[in-house]
């Protein structure tokens, strides 16, 4: 497959190196042209330019390539890139740089295909490394949802309990269970929960809390939550 990336940045350089690796052709877009420089140093094909510019873009091109990610610094480059990639039936990817401007393309922007805010995902795993404790933000998954992995602890009012008896708040779901350090699968409604046990949970911000006091206990509570 082919893919076009606009913005030879963080994101961008270790994208392309991800698809070259898997046997995909690359070619990047960029403006600052010692990375360009180390780009070509590398192997890469790059375009020294402007990602945001019609002409650039349609030299490419996009008729043949199957995907096109927007991921420099400037959101109106990444807007415009991606809207021009989609008129040529390209996959597109936006990357934003704020959770409000996520929230509004996500919204609003229909052509664009996927939404990214990569340094949500930067700003997770830094807090989970910090806090520690039973409660491990997974991923922020949309404006107002998170992706929690919940440990039960010996305080977890609900152990002892099978996963069929477990009541949570209407806004969250159970989407997997390990038990113990053993592998995460399906849940299986029969499973009673024992301190050690870990599930996967969705849920809104506003029914965390409850969710992380039912299946964690008091003991989980000093930890940051999300809308990172």
């Amino acid at each position: 497959m082919r893919f076009v990336i606009v913005g030879a940045g963080r994101v961008g350089m270790r994208t392309a190196r991800v698809l070259r690796d898997e046997g995909h052709d690359v070619v990047l877009v960029e403006p600052d042209e010692p990375k360009v420089e180390r780009l070509e140093e590398e192997g890469f094909e790059v375009v020294h330019g402007d990602g945001g510019d019609e002409e650039t873009l349609l030299d490419l091109g996009l008729d043949d390539a199957d995907g096109l990610a927007a991921v420099s610094g400037d959101l109106v480059t990444n807007f415009v890139a991606c809207m021009i990639a989609k008129a040529h039936d390209c996959r597109t990817v936006l990357r934003v740089d704020d959770d409000y401007r996520e929230y509004v393309v996500r919204k609003y922007a229909s052509d664009v295909d996927e939404v990214i805010y990569p340094e949500r995902l930067g700003a997770i795993a830094a807090k989970n490394a910090l806090v520690g404790g039973n409660v491990r933000a997974v991923a922020d998954i949309a404006y107002n949802l998170q992706l929690v992995e919940l440990t039960v602890t010996p305080d977890s009012p609900m152990r002892g309990y099978t996963l069929s008896e477990l009541e949570l708040p209407a806004d969250s779901r159970v989407l997997a269970f390990g038990k113990d350090d053993g592998p995460l699968r399906l849940p299986d409604a029969d499973v009673s929960l024992a301190a050690g046990d870990r599930l996967v949970v969705i849920a809104d911000f506003s029914v965390l809390q409850d969710v992380e006091q039912i299946i964690v206990g008091e003991s989980g509570q000093a930890v940051a939550r999300g809308g990172v």
